[in-house]
């Protein structure tokens, strides 16, 4: 499992190691996806209750969606479409402007319009944001999304890239956009992070701002609906105190996809299915809704590969600047791209948040890295690995779809409650060098309908997701 592309250095990579041996591109992945918080007291000094109240304390999810929401921003040539649904939309130009896409060469002017968020001030100042959204980007449109802010010291960043995205690829391909710094904080692929948390300073406050594209003379337009960011400010931890067992005794009925069978396949997306885990998830939930592409969708997979929509689910997550299926954001908006469905990234401060969700019929898609012998029978170690926490024994144990499987049969696997809570909280660990590398700090991927039940909603609401 080897990549000669460059790749960034993140924990969302599908990297699983089936002998436990940190291969080339697992060692590529292994330096941290996020930044140190320090100056915290250490996790293990309080209690399970206390360590989960004060995560949920240090990650503040918001978004826009309603039509309200979408009047209080500043719109240059866009309207609200009203409707069970809203979302808005391009009315009228604002501007045409070229664009060079990096990853085809090709020059093209593209129509377009902004909308600018009100300024949200997190719960808690941030030493890392990530941003999330859900849209419809019919071919000859497309969307970029912008985050700015104020430091805690008053200064203010630089508008960041935090992603370039439509649906298909047939205009532009989608893609993150690298380099992006001002020697105080950086982008590393879709998240924003504080250079240096130890300093003391954090993001105060953020904007977010969309820019809809569409060819010129067009009367098409994307729609997005859903706009919104995770901030958060996690403290260092290489262990988390392990919850008690709540809402246990269930379990989802959930499509079982292994991302090993698809080795080989499409080495163009993320170097095959060994590096699907992500795509391989998002499938899996995204038909848990009753959802998937159709047969005309499926048509370019050759007709010899079994489960054909985990090869679609790759081509539509990949993220042509990363070189792979891992962009968390890119996963949720894919998701979302099925009828009715809402997605966003976000974090979580135990697996008795998991327990909420999953009782409220909602799988949770989580990201976790660990070596070999610290998560009993998975098989294998990873530098990051995304899988679906899809129920709970009734002794508290986690049930997931562990894509890394070498077929759908063996996909459900259950979980020691307290080595996988410990290996998807935690933001250090050390690799199989001895090396402190880098944690998830409970990174996970919600797909729920537009309209939840409600149940969901007040189970999403305990989450933090409105």
């Amino acid at each position: 499992m080897t990549s000669s592309a460059p790749r960034r250095t993140v924990l969302a990579a599908a990297l699983a190691a089936a002998a436990g041996v940190a291969t080339p591109l697992a060692q590529a992945a292994e330096a941290p996806r996020r930044s140190a918080a320090g100056g915290a007291a250490p996790a293990s000094a309080t209690t399970p209750d206390t360590a989960a109240r004060r995560t949920k304390s240090l990650v503040d999810y918001h978004a826009w969606t309603s039509a309200d929401d979408w009047n209080k921003g500043t719109g240059r040539g866009t309207r609200v479409e009203h409707g069970s649904r809203p979302g808005l939309q391009l009315a009228r130009p604002a501007g045409t402007a070229d664009y060079q896409d990096p990853h085809t060469g090709r020059t093209a002017a593209w129509e377009y319009a902004t909308w600018t968020s009100p300024v949200h001030t997190p719960a808690v100042p941030a030493t890392e944001v990530v941003a999330s959204w859900n849209a419809h980007t019919p071919p000859g449109t497309w969307i970029t999304v912008e985050l700015g802010g104020s430091y805690s010291d008053g200064s203010r960043t630089p508008w960041y890239v935090m992603g370039r995205w439509t649906a298909g690829d047939g205009d532009i391909r989608r893609t993150s956009v690298d380099g992006q710094k001002d020697g105080r904080s950086s982008i590393s692929t879709d998240t924003f992070a504080i250079d240096a948390p130890a300093s003391g300073l954090r993001l105060a406050s953020y904007t977010l701002r969309l820019t809809l594209h569409r060819k010129p003379g067009s009367t098409l337009t994307p729609t997005v609906w859903r706009l919104g960011a995770m901030a958060s400010d996690i403290p260092d931890r290489f262990e988390v105190p392990a919850s008690r067992p709540g809402q246990v005794g269930r379990e989802l009925v959930v499509p079982r996809y292994s991302q090993e069978i698809h080795k080989g396949q499409y080495p163009e997306y993320d170097n095959g299915g060994e590096a699907w885990c992500s795509p391989t998830s998002s499938q899996m939930i995204i038909e848990y809704w009753g959802r998937k592409p159709t047969q005309q969708e499926l048509s370019w997979v050759n007709p010899d590969y079994a489960d054909p929509q985990v090869c679609h689910a790759a081509r539509r997550t990949f993220d042509y600047q990363y070189d792979g299926c891992g962009n968390w954001p890119f996963n949720a908006a894919y998701a979302a791209t099925y009828r009715d469905l809402q997605a966003v990234v976000t974090r979580l401060a135990s697996l008795n948040d998991a327990e909420r969700l999953i009782h409220a019929g909602i799988p949770v898609i989580t990201s976790q890295s660990f070596l070999k012998t610290e998560l009993d029978g998975a098989g294998y170690g990873t530098a990051g690995h995304l899988m679906t926490v899809i129920g709970f024994t009734r002794d508290g144990d986690v049930i997931a779809n562990d894509p890394a499987s070498a077929d759908d049969k063996a996909v459900r696997r259950v979980y020691r409650r307290r080595e996988f809570e410990n290996i998807w909280l935690r933001t250090k660990r050390k690799n199989a060098d001895g090396k402190v590398v880098g944690g998830s700090g409970g990174v996970c991927y919600l797909y729920f309908p537009a309209k939840p039940s409600p149940t969901q909603r007040r189970a999403l609401a305990e989450v933090g997701v409105r």
